[in-house]
């Protein structure tokens, strides 16, 4: 682990970002995993990965991030991302595989209200998504929304948002 992320900081090559992210993504399928990838500050290295230019790679940190939230101590140092996720979500092309990895790490993160806040401006743009988006699409943001809709303090910001 601590080698793939080594390689993901020493590499500006997208195949091998890729391929890192996938392996570091399947390994945090398990707890372990998760602490370690923790522990190595492997979150910001991933989460250093959302900005980079190739939609490819973005999806691929996404879905590792999307694994590592399962773990509430890496939601504590995933939550600084939520917003880049946000614009994520709002700039990728319609129900690309990349929106949809966005939207799945969305949904992670507002299992709690902890992080709902930081989400209040993309509720516009949940409901247009939900509206326009496919099926798949439509699903991952109603999700999304549900969780939102259950913490009572997002309620007014749920019913006053412009569409």
């Amino acid at each position: 682990l601590q080698k793939l992320i080594h390689l993901l900081q020493a590499t500006d090559d997208p195949l091998i970002q890729e391929q890192a992210l996938i392996t570091l993504s399947n390994s945090a399928a398990f707890s372990v995993n998760q602490d370690i990838i923790r522990n190595l500050d492997g979150l910001s290295v991933i989460g250093g990965m959302l900005s980079d230019h190739v939609p490819k790679v973005k999806e691929k940190a996404l879905n590792a991030l999307n694994n590592l939230s399962m773990n509430i101590k890496n939601q504590e140092k995933i939550q600084v991302y939520i917003e880049q996720v946000c614009r994520n979500v709002e700039s990728a092309p319609l129900n690309s595989d990349l929106q949809l990895a966005g939207l799945r790490l969305l949904t992670n993160m507002s299992v709690t209200n902890d992080y709902h806040q930081k989400m209040i401006n993309s509720i516009p743009c949940f409901l247009r998504l939900l509206s326009e988006g496919t099926e798949r699409t439509q699903i991952q943001v109603l999700k999304v929304l549900v969780n939102l809709s259950a913490n009572p303090a997002m309620t007014r910001h749920l019913l006053r948002a412009q569409v």
